[in-house]
């Protein structure tokens, strides 16, 4: 998982991918689940599936998500049908920046990896390059929490990140985790071994701050 801290522009193409220029964006008027005052969730949806193999494929996010090689568009195509049937157990949302002229922008995406069980969550999250740098990631890391707590009823939310990655852990910091222990020398960050942090956050705790 990664929020990185680099590089960003200052305007987003809403076209919907595969779209002509004078068909209407599939974002253009998206439906938005949860908002805060930069950021907003929306639902995880098929016309946005190519976007989001673009940010899964940017070198930032691949390395921050500990993987070493990208994914191709067809696999990723076939595999968002399985992630919509599995929305039972991993919701999935869409990330919309609020701070653009002309209405909200995709930019990235969260998760929640249920366990029903024990009533707990892996929260996973990423922002392609367009969303970096904007101020949007505490606020989208907050507002899938709260859809976790006050929505699925969890009882904690926990995270994994590799430590070298400080950006990201500063917003997951800032959005309420607290750490809770180190997988040592458990992944690669840049070509190197890095030790992997996991951070979490209960339900009274982030309640309270609402």
């Amino acid at each position: 998982m990664t929020l990185t801290s680099n590089g960003h522009t200052d305007t987003a193409d809403t076209t919907a991918p595969g779209a002509t220029s004078g068909a209407p964006a599939a974002a253009a008027t998206p439906m938005l689940w949860m908002r805060g005052d930069r950021a907003a969730l929306g639902p995880f949806t098929r016309e946005l599936a190519e976007r989001y193999w673009q940010w899964e494929n940017e070198p930032a996010v691949i390395a921050g998500m500990g993987r070493q090689t990208p994914e191709s568009l067809e696999a990723r195509l076939a595999g968002y049908d399985a992630q919509a049937r599995s929305m039972g157990t991993i919701p999935r949302f869409t990330i919309y920046d609020l701070t653009r002229p002309g209405g909200p922008v995709p930019v990235g995406t969260s998760a929640l990896r249920i366990d029903h069980y024990v009533r707990t969550a892996e929260f996973i999250i990423l922002l392609g390059a367009d969303g970096r740098g904007r101020g949007l990631a505490v606020e989208a890391t907050r507002l899938t929490l709260d859809y976790a707590f006050t929505i699925s009823a969890l009882r904690s939310v926990w995270l994994k990140v590799l430590a070298p990655n400080t950006g990201a852990v500063a917003a997951y910091e800032k959005a309420g985790f607290a750490h809770a222990g180190r997988l040592r020398r458990a992944g690669y960050w840049r070509g190197a071994e890095a030790d992997e942090l996991i951070m979490d956050v209960v339900a009274d705790a982030h309640l309270a701050t609402g």
